[in-house]
């Protein structure tokens, strides 16, 4: 019997103008993680939004161009490797929502956030949401937005460092990618304070 989808809800509240917000990246090993914060219009609809892990590559840069075309606003932050190992990435996705945040063109009155942690952005309240991105339009083109921006920028990343499979992994810790790491060594795009090898896989670096 083919399952039927729950329409995703346009706002928490209608009128209020809402921010959703979505990481990409928390996984990899490699590359920052990114995250994206839109406001959409009240009444939005979008077929075929939801999780951005729930729809193939070609589906998530089709949605792209109509959230971009359609949000009142949209914005993508980032934190690089370096900053995930300094904060950790729990702390640093939160960083990088609150730079997408930070460069919104209209601030919104309430925050909405994919997972259960958050802190304050400025003086803005915030509602946390695990798996916010199955429920929520905001949350879900954010979500697509910032699964986009990071795939592009991992493929970009792969033209010079080809040995790693990232237009492909984009970062993850697949067996090429790890064993890659085994025989190349690290890049500077690499998260120092990851586990990057299989433990049968270590060696000293």
């Amino acid at each position: 019997m083919k399952q039927l989808l729950t329409p995703l809800l346009n706002s928490m509240i209608p009128g209020r103008i809402e921010a959703g917000c979505d990481e990409a990246g928390r996984g990899c090993l490699a590359g920052p993680v990114f995250a994206a914060a839109v406001i959409l219009p009240e009444g939005f609809q979008c077929e075929g939004l939801t999780d951005s892990k729930q729809l193939t590559e070609g589906q998530r840069r089709a949605l792209r161009p109509v959230i971009e075309e359609e949000a009142v606003c949209y914005a993508v932050g980032s934190c690089s490797p370096g900053e995930i190992d300094a904060m950790n990435i729990l702390w640093a996705s939160v960083e990088a929502m609150h730079r997408a945040l930070g460069s919104l063109t209209v601030m919104p009155e309430h925050i909405l956030v994919d997972g259960n942690r958050f802190r304050p952005f400025r003086d803005i309240p915030h509602s946390c949401m695990v798996k916010g991105d199955a429920h929520l339009l905001s949350i879900a083109a954010a979500s697509v937005l910032a699964k986009t921006y990071r795939d592009e920028y991992m493929e970009k990343l792969h033209e010079q460092f080809p040995v790693y499979g990232w237009k492909r992994n984009k970062g993850y810790p697949t067996r090429e990618h790890r064993e890659a790491i085994m025989r190349h060594g690290v890049t500077v795009h690499h998260r120092k304070s990851f586990q990057l090898m299989d433990k049968q896989l270590e060696i000293e670096w």
